[in-house]
């Protein structure tokens, strides 16, 4: 059906391009019957000019099948037609020459603009005028028309070279869709891409850190219940099903589509403060907070910086068998500054990303990257130093 479409599309373009052409060529044939039967009606030469008059026609609306290597013969056979139909028509042979010679010297620009080409073109096409010209009529008919074939080849040929200048115009241009379509497919791909792992972001730092922090508490539980102190336990548990449904409020609104509130709706400092204030209910780690904030920070920035101090704190519970830690957040020199480090044991920088299943620090550095900022991770045996920089983008003075 497509296809069908297409060529249906095609001939109406070849139909439309071609219609001008086909007018004037039209005029030139009953022109040229017109002023045969005026002075000497001619019945048969005029079914065989006829004939040879629509191969013409045929051969013209068929020149787009023509490669450059089938020109000379194409215009070759074209030239012999407008010659034969010149001769045949002794008393119309001036619409003939003046009507369709200059034509076909244009329609040849068509095919190449090399100048060689077109002069070369242009000089057999004067010769076939004067021949055809001498051979049916005389010097003096010569004399006359020959102003008005330098006019209409003069005509034509500018009329060709802007038309065809339109069409390579136009062809470039297609081009140029063609690449914009191609860039905006790859642009496409990098967004679905980049969507994915903003998805795998989002989702470790709700589902993963969310449940990370249920079985802290769980083990924690279990180990209260062990050792007899069912009291400690319940309010563990008690803790660990707020802790859950907190979890599950923060899933649903990661999977409405992701998005974090607006930075209207967000205090920076509060939210920093309530996320050091769960990590020290649910660890009991002891957190030094030093907050130096004076300017309203992008909802972007604000998003990626308390996903980054969440992450933080959380493999500080998890892995840093840690019993203080210090959170800093200030901006100064147009710059956002964040440093979280713990006492705890520590870990080896160089396996950032290669370990499969810890993908937390790898996630902060996606983000960083995002912003535009840069992070350094320090880890010695002494403890943990993570230390994340950035410009402070669309901020206002608060």
């Amino acid at each position: 059906m497509n296809e069908k479409k297409d060529g249906l599309q095609t001939i109406h373009e070849l139909f439309a391009s071609r219609l001008p052409i086909l007018i004037w060529v039209s005029l030139v044939y009953a022109a040229t019957v017109v002023l045969q039967y005026l002075k000497e009606p001619l019945i048969l030469p005029s079914i065989v000019f006829t004939g040879l008059f629509t191969v013409h026609v045929l051969l013209y609306w068929s020149s787009h099948r023509v490669t450059q290597k089938q020109f000379w013969f194409y215009y070759s056979a074209q030239a012999i037609l407008i010659y034969l139909c010149a001769i045949l028509m002794p008393r119309g042979y001036q619409a003939v020459l003046i009507g369709l010679l200059p034509v076909l010297i244009a329609h040849s620009l068509g095919f190449s603009f090399r100048t060689k080409r077109v002069v070369f073109v242009a000089l057999i096409s004067i010769v076939i005028f004067f021949d055809s010209a001498l051979t049916v009529g005389d010097t003096d008919e010569l004399v006359l028309f020959l102003p008005l074939f330098i006019l209409m080849l003069i005509i034509v040929l500018a009329y060709a070279i802007l038309f065809f200048q339109q069409v390579r115009e136009r062809i470039r241009i297609q081009s140029y869709l063609r690449d914009l379509q191609e860039a905006h497919r790859k642009v496409e791909e990098l967004t679905l891409a980049n969507e994915r792992q903003r998805m795998a972001r989002d989702l470790h730092d709700t589902l993963a850190q969310g449940v990370a922090g249920l079985i802290m508490r769980l083990e924690a539980a279990d180990a209260h219940m062990s050792q007899g102190r069912v009291e400690r336990a319940h309010d563990i548990v008690k803790q660990s099903m707020q802790q859950a449904r907190t979890t599950l409020a923060e899933a649903r609104r990661a999977i409405d589509n992701l998005r974090a509130k607006s930075a209207s709706e967000i205090d920076f400092k509060e939210a920093i403060e309530d996320e050091v204030q769960h990590f020290r209910d649910a660890t009991g780690i002891e957190v030094s907070l030093d907050l130096d904030l004076h300017r309203r920070l992008s909802r972007v920035l604000m998003e990626h910086s308390l996903h980054m101090v969440a992450e933080c704190l959380t493999n500080i519970a998890r892995h840093a068998k840690a019993n203080k830690a210090w959170v800093t957040v200030s901006d100064r020199n147009e710059r956002l500054w964040i440093e979280i480090r713990d006492n705890g044991v520590g870990f080896n920088t160089d396996e950032i990303g290669i370990d499969t299943g810890h993908y937390g620090l790898l996630g902060m550095k996606e983000r960083v990257r995002l912003i535009g900022g840069e992070m350094e991770a320090s880890s010695t045996s002494e403890g943990t130093s993570i230390k994340i920089k950035t410009s402070i983008i669309e901020g206002e003075p608060t």
